[in-house]
């Protein structure tokens, strides 16, 4: 018989959010594989419990060479708890290759479900939270950050972000520039922590306060892109929409369409906004035919 994988869920901040089952998970593994094994022992100092497993390190720079090793040991009839540092594995953390890799060997994959920073942020945003779509870190350097953002521009969905201190300022304006400076957004910070702090307000506001310096781990809420009007969809607005997709890589044709559709217009309004908007501008544009 096979063994079973475990994914733990372990506390963002604050250990006396941990499951009751995550201590009986960690006596009972015959593996433990986690993300600092430091932070590890913490955590079972803080529970009272000793592990009478394994116990082996499992994060980025080895996934992918220790991820055979621990499957090898779930094929031969292993537990194998998967812990990291914060939160639910494999959610901007290792565990993703261990599960695809443990799913195609037919072993039983299950979960302690545990505190999640997404989830804790979307909840305490005020933002909308029937539809919302969680988006990672967003890239590092910032032709791609922004990139990614205009891919996202026209999002109807809440949208979650994490982001590190040190960034976060610049990201926030990126996404001022981007998503408008009057898009609401919250910031929460170091959440079930002693020094927890959501701040809430428009993208704008929210960069300015971050310029002058942030710490701690951090989450972002977006508000969605609204539903505009008919009086909303003017021809500047119709052809930065256009831009802001070509811009991202998309071609015109398609970019003309996929406006008009979320728009509610006829593509035939949408190009010839386009073509104005160039005209303005003293560029002819590059298509010249209408869709």
């Amino acid at each position: 018989m096979t063994g079973t994988l475990v994914l733990a869920g372990t506390p963002i901040g604050d250990t006396a959010d941990a499951p009751p089952r995550l201590a009986a998970e960690l006596m009972a593994a015959d593996v433990i594989a986690a993300e600092d094994t430091r932070r590890l022992r913490r955590l079972t100092q803080a529970l009272e419990v000793r592990p009478a497993g394994r116990v082996v390190s499992y994060f980025e720079g080895n996934e992918s060479a220790r991820t055979p090793e621990l499957v090898e040991s779930l094929a031969g009839g292993a537990r194998v708890l998967l812990v990291t540092d914060a939160g639910m594995p494999s959610v901007s953390d290792p565990g993703y290759r261990l599960v695809a890799a443990a799913v195609e060997r037919g072993v039983t994959v299950t979960a302690v479900p545990g505190p999640s920073a997404v989830l804790t942020a979307l909840a305490v945003s005020g933002l909308p939270v029937d539809r919302f779509c969680f988006e990672g870190f967003p890239p590092r350097k910032a032709g791609e950050r922004l990139t990614r953002l205009r891919e996202v521009a026209d999002e109807r969905r809440t949208l979650v972000w994490f982001e590190a201190p040190h960034r976060l300022d610049d990201t926030l304006a990126a996404m001022a520039e981007v998503f408008g400076p009057d898009r609401r957004a919250a910031v929460c910070r170091e959440l079930t922590k002693t020094y927890e702090e959501v701040r809430r307000g428009p993208l704008a506001e929210l960069a300015a306060w971050a310029a002058e310096g942030v710490r701690g781990e951090i989450t972002i809420v977006v508000e969605g892109a609204p539903v505009p009007g008919p009086e909303e969809a003017g021809p500047a607005e119709l052809a930065r929409r256009v831009a802001v997709r070509e811009e991202a890589g998309e071609r015109r044709k398609e970019a003309i369409a996929a406006v008009a559709q979320a728009a509610g217009v006829p593509k035939r309004q949408v190009f010839d906004a386009v073509v104005a908007a160039k005209n303005a501008t003293g560029s002819a544009p590059r298509e010249g035919k209408a869709p």
